[in-house]
């Protein structure tokens, strides 16, 4: 539920995405940093690597976010499964079984129906067409992070390198978007509580809750429980803000949110050591 607070919470906040993307990991970093001190002995080149594509994916959702609805945006980087199943045979020599071809072409089918279900600009999603496409930036570079941490995973470290690739990845998120963010204008309080409240919060606290979830629940249990990030998104932002993302998008949310869950239930998911975002 905390993850899923992001879309909603992103817009609520008067700075720019460039701004919001680099405070929000730097206020990240510290806190993961804080709560797990040990994380450094986990880092390796790989940790690095890994925190490229997790910084990527950070930077693309709240700028999407900015730009697009937060149906969308969310959306889109929930077909990540889709470039993950291309990716895997590609990186991690891992085959394509014919179970899964159905799960790739229902998400192709659902990220069509997004952006098919094309919004007019408004004050919450004043540039739809460029926010979808951040929107599917950050499902591609979501997968690639997966596949980093897959690939982790077969030298038996993937939980103490999981924690030291998220808090490298928001370091980078914030090093990298910093000479956009700067300088900063007059902001009201209520914008840097967002700020506090998306670091610690909706990253830092929701990221310990998973990895202490992950520990007492069974994996299936975990990957559907983790769809309610992308089915709430939406909800918060309608809420809060009366933005309505359109029929079709609705629509292909339900199939990618479906495709997911099926994939989770036939023993296929990819569990989600991280979240996204």
């Amino acid at each position: 539920m905390l993850f899923s607070t992001g879309g909603a919470a992103i817009k609520l906040a008067e700075l720019t995405g460039g701004q919001i993307a680099s405070f929000r990991s730097g206020v990240a970093a510290l806190a993961l940093a804080v709560a797990v001190p040990t994380f450094w002995r986990a880092i390796t080149w790989k940790s690095f690597l890994i925190g490229i594509a997790y910084a990527t994916t950070l930077v693309a959702f709240v700028l999407a976010n900015r730009l697009t609805t937060s149906a969308n945006a969310i959306y889109l980087q929930s077909t990540a499964p889709l470039y993950l199943l291309l990716l895997s045979p590609l990186l991690l020599h891992e085959k394509i079984g014919k179970r899964d071809l159905p799960v790739l072409l229902a998400v192709l089918v659902g990220l069509v129906l997004v952006f098919l279900g094309e919004d007019a600009p408004s004050v919450t999603a004043p540039d739809p067409i460029r926010g979808n496409l951040l929107g599917m930036l950050s499902g591609v570079a979501y997968a690639v992070m997966l596949v980093g941490l897959r690939w982790l995973g077969r030298d038996g470290d993937a939980k103490g390198g999981a924690v030291s690739a998220v808090i490298i990845g928001n370091v980078i998120a914030c090093v990298a978007v910093l000479p956009w963010a700067l300088p900063v204008g007059p902001t009201s309080p209520l914008s840097w509580g967002v700020i506090l409240y998306l670091g610690i919060f909706q990253i830092g606290v929701a990221y310990l809750l998973v990895t202490a979830g992950l520990r007492r629940v069974p994996a299936l249990d975990a990957s559907l429980l983790l769809l309610v990030e992308t089915a709430l998104n939406p909800v918060w932002s309608w809420w809060l803000l009366s933005e309505v993302p359109s029929a079709l998008a609705l629509a292909g949310g339900a199939v990618i949110i479906g495709a997911t869950a099926w994939q989770a239930t036939r023993g296929g998911a990819v569990p989600r050591v991280v979240t996204a975002q």
